[in-house]
């Protein structure tokens, strides 16, 4: 295909990048090239919902560390992202958790007024197939499947019972403004994962104008002056180049778009000059601002119902016979909003709940022990951290450093810590005192944490939830790397739509709202050709 002229190209299959591909393409006449680096998402594990750890630290993982962390007792803090089709899509927790209108209310206010909630939330009604939706804003007939889980642990339910007797109120998910705490609904379809690639790229890929190309990792934006009009990409057979006639689409993520761009010689120009690429477009922010919601689990060792010994014939018989059991489970199985001040207009921490022994992310030996986690997850962090090229070698990873927990004033610590003690106080809530056993994360065997356990937890523990943003920020002031429209400033023909140009994080996770970025970006694309 090398040289071939279309319409579009698009890089990327993930959360957004199956939205643009499959919207451009409705119009027979465009042209569409899709550009993923992975390969087919063929692998079980990928489609069996409480496997996806498997797929860490595989070819179906970019598989990134981050820079170490001193906040965080000097660790490299692991950073998975799906390489596949569906992207991250593929290899998430599923949570459907949109954000609170706020959050897109906030966008509004930094980019322009059709990124607010009301003028976004039919982008949600066109995304969903909510199952037994009863609300207005929820969405009934679009190609992503969310549902409730089909076997959820009966220690989930006491969860959610012990948060009640600490007074917070039990309510629907996705309200809003949430207020309280719910069962999670998931991004599955009778049982198995439904990612972008199963509700948007493949019926996409019937139409005769939508080509896709695996194993294509994009190396490079082609410019004739400060215009894109083509992408370099790697194959197993070399280099190989696809030109646009019309517009090229960044949808590589947080990560992967920012690393591009500068590889293109779209960056601070001082920057790109230590590694010898010529600037094309003098754009500083590129790869700064990272946003990152940062999660501190805690562990206790229980009796029984965890998802320990999802992995035995009688589960595995039952999930492939009748798509139920522990396997379909989406790990965190229950979550909620909470203020760590009393002051603040609207939480600032979530809480989640598994009930399983997800320790060290699930890499390594398995915890011999039926054990639950929760922990706090900071929604609106204070720090902010970095993408930096690593060199100009394409096939080189970019610097990672969130700086988690950097603040001068120590808000994001101090509201970590307070998460963490709700999480203690509830662990003591009459539902789940006689359930769970002493703490093995940390491992003390206590069953109270002190001050000490969750500093520990904190500082040892605390891992990414998988939702960095921010990298290339959308924005109707000139430093913005792209604007409302998301055109990347100082170049033509070239559009960012992923995570990577929200103005601020959600409160919430990143997958729908990044689905509706590719929604929304389609159609700014669309109405401009």
């Amino acid at each position: 295909m090398s040289d071939r002229i279309v319409d579009y190209v698009v890089v990327g299959t993930g959360s957004a990048g199956a939205v643009v591909a499959n919207r451009l393409s409705a119009d027979p006449r465009n042209e569409v090239v899709v550009l993923e680096a992975g390969a087919k998402d063929s692998d079980k594990f990928i489609h069996i919902p409480a496997a996806f750890a498997k797929l860490y630290r595989t070819n179906y993982d970019w598989d990134y560390l981050t820079e170490p962390q001193p906040e965080l007792a000097g660790r490299q803090i692991y950073w998975p992202r799906g390489k596949m089709l569906g992207g991250s899509s593929s290899i998430n927790a599923m949570m459907w958790v949109r954000g609170f209108a706020a959050d897109y209310d906030e966008w509004a206010e930094l980019a322009s007024e059709g990124w607010s909630f009301a003028n976004l939330v039919e982008y949600f009604r066109r995304i969903e197939s909510v199952q037994g939706a009863t609300e207005a804003d929820e969405g009934t007939g679009g190609p992503m499947h969310v549902s409730a889980q089909r076997s959820p642990r009966a220690i989930t339910r006491a969860f959610l019972d012990a948060v009640a007797e600490c007074g917070y109120p039990i309510e629907r998910p996705n309200l809003p403004e949430p207020k309280g705490f719910t069962q999670t609904v998931v991004s599955q379809h009778r049982g198995a994962r439904w990612s972008t690639a199963d509700g948007y790229l493949r019926p996409a890929l019937k139409r005769k104008n939508l080509e896709l190309v695996t194993e294509a990792t994009a190396t490079k934006v082609i410019f004739e002056g400060t215009r894109a009009v083509g992408i370099e990409y790697r194959t197993a057979t070399g280099l190989q180049t696809v030109r646009a006639r019309k517009e090229i689409v960044l949808c590589g993520g947080a990560v992967n778009t920012p690393q591009l761009l500068m590889l293109s010689g779209i960056g601070d120009r001082d920057k790109l000059a230590t590694h010898g690429i010529a600037t094309v477009a003098h754009n500083p922010e590129v790869g700064l601002n990272m946003l990152d919601h940062l999660v501190a689990p805690m562990g206790w060792d229980v009796e029984s119902d965890s998802l320990t010994g999802a992995e035995r014939p009688a589960q595995l018989a039952n999930y492939l016979l009748r798509r139920r059991g522990m396997l379909t489970s989406n790990v965190g199985e229950a979550y909620g909003f909470i203020r760590s001040r009393a002051e603040l207009s609207l939480p600032d921490l979530e809480l989640v709940f598994a009930p399983a022994p997800f320790y060290n992310e699930g890499l390594g030996d398995p915890h011999p022990h039926h054990a639950v986690v929760m922990g706090p997850i900071l929604l609106k962090p204070q720090s902010a951290g970095e993408i930096t090229l690593r060199s100009a070698d394409p096939q080189a990873k970019p610097l990672i450093d969130p700086r988690y927990l950097s603040d001068p004033d120590g808000i994001d610590r101090a509201a970590m810590m307070q998460g963490l003690r709700v999480c203690a106080e509830i662990a003591q809530a009459p539902s789940l005192r006689g359930l769970l056993g002493g703490l093995s994360q940390p491992a003390t065997g206590a069953r109270v944490p002190d001050e000490d356990t969750l500093a520990e937890s904190l500082n040892r523990h605390s891992h990414t939830l998988y939702h960095p943003v921010r990298t290339c920020r959308m924005g109707s002031d000139a430093n913005s790397v792209v604007s409302p429209t998301l055109a990347v400033r100082g170049v033509d023909g070239l559009r960012v739509a992923d995570a990577s140009i929200m103005p601020t994080i959600v409160r919430g996770h990143t997958n729908a709202p990044t689905i509706l970025i590719g929604e929304k970006a389609a159609d700014l694309i669309l109405s401009a050709n």
